[in-house]
């Protein structure tokens, strides 16, 4: 049937999506020729990462598109919307620290990051700086030299900035508007690249506090400057026409792909960007996906050197910007210089990257091999947490293809308030499950509850009420709170596992962390516990004696420190020895 379809496969260009055995699509790619394209997967010679595709491909698809940019977009777009684990993840990466200048309504800098394009626009942002300390350690700077806003809001009246002369009085309808227009200047003008107009700011403040024998004011100045000194004095490059621009390099070797990105700002070299691929299809088509979609989510320079080998022609319908290959000359340098970079930055990620696949990908399929699943894309793994019966939680953690992905991960707050984890599973199981339901949301291929039979008959109970199949496992610590044994939720029998092996480093850290994630909201919980909420946990308290113990005590501290003698005057005895047991049980547990 496959060989059928690839023969109907038109000379045209377009998206194709490969699809496993449940529909699912788990590759999207975009070709010049679909036929010439397609076909090559399934007749030519693939090895590595391409070969374990193709080995899961039962049907495919394509979209016909007007040109070969046209299935570039495409290609974008269904790799956002479906997310296919073969295809270069599209991560939502926070963007580059930029130090924005806002004039309106009155001057002031701050640090921004933009993940949309379109809202950088109009704005005046300079950078991208090496990283966001660097940025806001010379928006402080900036702040302590000039007089910009310093205060929030707007006061009916001038403040002590203005009477010490670091803020022009912008909350007045008096600000000299000369000395207004010259700081603007002076400040865009050192953010543009004229860093000696900044130093000579600085020095002429250290000689002020010099001869007024401020020396501690000097020393810290002195010790900005050369701080200043160390980030804008990077590395100069020879042009000297002072247009923003990115250089491209790659590198390839050993079946991975790595790109370093480097940017010029103001005649130096401020930053670079690298990153490490693996190839999968065609390593240029890898590249040009990945710049693409970076520039998706980075700012655009007013010029891009690249490599020859990229195909300048359809970037340039999809980059807005000026795309330059340079065959000679000090640009061709740079360029060199990028590759070389990238040559660097392979060697020394390419045994961690391997080392990360073993732990991951790896360990994955492994799991998937020793539970004889079909499939093991998703896990999702369960903890609950409590204290002495209250403040009842559980987290799920979700990992997919041996990664967490923190966006699925959930919180929940259990109604069952006592130490109960079998009804406290069932709760949580229902609600997850339920509503995945509900929302036709993506259910996992394997769950793992953190415990032994009775946690595991909790999960089966509850899945069998939705009607639900899913691998269930559980894991069991041992007396020191490691993990020690793998229970088969079918048979509830223990499965061998090496402990030197990568699954059981896999099931340790997906236990750990649900562990940890769970903990972490039952002690934000705990924290913030108030007063009343404390006392409604303790057996024996109404609300009248609750109402009493608030207002002579005010807070759980001072109840702590009160005395059973002192607490028996409001409730009876054995109920203040309760309280206060339970209270430094809290104050301990809360420590760990």
């Amino acid at each position: 049937m496959l060989n059928e379809k690839l023969k109907l496969v038109p000379h045209l260009p377009g998206s194709y999506q490969m699809r496993d055995k449940d529909g699912i699509i788990i590759y999207v790619g975009k070709a010049k020729d679909l036929y010439k394209r397609v076909n090559s997967y399934f007749k030519g010679t693939v090895t590595g990462k391409t070969r374990k595709m193709v080995s899961e491909v039962v049907d495919f698809t394509y979209i016909v598109t007007g040109s070969e940019t046209e299935a570039f977009i495409t290609e974008i777009n269904l790799i956002k919307e479906h997310n296919p684990k073969y295809n270069i993840l599209l991560k939502d990466d926070k963007s580059y620290p930029y130090i924005e200048y806002i004039s309106k309504p009155y001057p002031k800098l701050k640090v921004s990051r933009y993940l949309n394009i379109k809202r950088r626009d109009k704005k005046l942002i300079f950078g991208p700086y090496p990283n966001a300390y660097a940025a806001r350690r010379i928006v402080k700077l900036i702040n302590r030299l000039y007089p910009l806003k310093k205060c929030e809001g707007m006061p009916k009246q001038v403040c002590l900035y203005y009477h010490i002369g670091e803020c022009l009085g912008y909350c007045s309808k008096d600000v000299d508007q000369d000395k207004l227009k010259q700081m603007e200047q002076e400040i865009l003008s050192f953010l543009r690249g004229n860093d000696k107009i900044l130093k000579d700011k600085i020095m002429e403040k250290i000689r002020s506090y010099s001869d007024s024998l401020n020396y501690e004011m000097a020393k810290e100045l002195t010790e900005e400057l050369n701080y200043i000194n160390i980030i804008l004095d990077k590395q100069k490059v020879e042009l000297h026409d002072f247009v923003n621009r990115d250089i491209i390099g790659y590198y390839i070797d050993k079946g991975h792909i790595a790109i370093n990105l480097l940017f010029i700002r103001n005649n130096k070299l401020i930053g670079s960007h690298n990153e490490l691929l693996t190839i999968k299809i065609d390593p240029i088509e890898e590249l040009e996906f990945y710049i693409m979609n970076f520039y998706t989510r980075h700012e655009l320079p007013k010029e891009i050197l690249m490599p020859k080998d990229f195909n300048k022609e359809i970037l340039s319908d999809l980059i807005d910007t000026s795309l330059v290959i340079p065959e000679k000359g000090i640009k061709k340098k740079l360029l060199d210089m990028a590759s070389k970079n990238a040559e660097i930055y392979l060697n020394q990620e390419i045994v961690r990257a391997e080392k990360e696949e073993m732990r991951t990908t790896n360990a994955n399929e492994d799991l998937r091999v020793l539970l004889n699943l079909d499939n093991l894309r998703r896990i999702d793994a369960f903890d609950n947490s409590n204290l002495f019966g209250s403040y009842s939680v559980s987290g799920m953690v979700v990992f997919k293809e041996g990664k967490p992905y923190k966006k699925d991960y959930r919180k929940y707050k259990v109604s069952v308030d006592k130490n109960d984890d079998y009804n406290t599973m069932k709760e949580v199981i229902y609600r997850r499950y339920f509503r995945a339901l509900l929302e036709q949301s993506e259910m996992p291929d394997l769950i793992i509850v953190d415990g032994g039979i009775n946690q595991i008959n909790a999960c089966l109970d509850t899945l069998n009420s939705l009607k639900l199949h899913i691998k269930v496992v559980g894991l069991k610590k041992n007396d020191k709170h490691r993990t020690n044994e793998l229970i088969d939720g079918d048979t509830y029998s223990i499965i061998p596992i090496d402990k030197d092996s990568n699954i059981f480093h896999y099931l340790t850290r997906i236990q750990d962390e649900v562990h940890r994630f769970t903990i972490n909201y039952h002690k934000t919980l705990r924290s913030k516990g108030s007063i009343s909420s404390v006392l409604e946990n303790t057996p024996g308290i109404g609300n009248v004696r609750k109402k009493e113990l608030i207002k002579k005590y005010g807070n759980i501290n001072n109840i702590m420190n009160a005395s059973v003698e002192e607490l028996s005057k409001i409730i009876p005895e054995n109920v203040a020895k309760e309280l206060k047991d339970y209270l430094i049980s809290r104050e301990n547990a809360k420590n760990k």
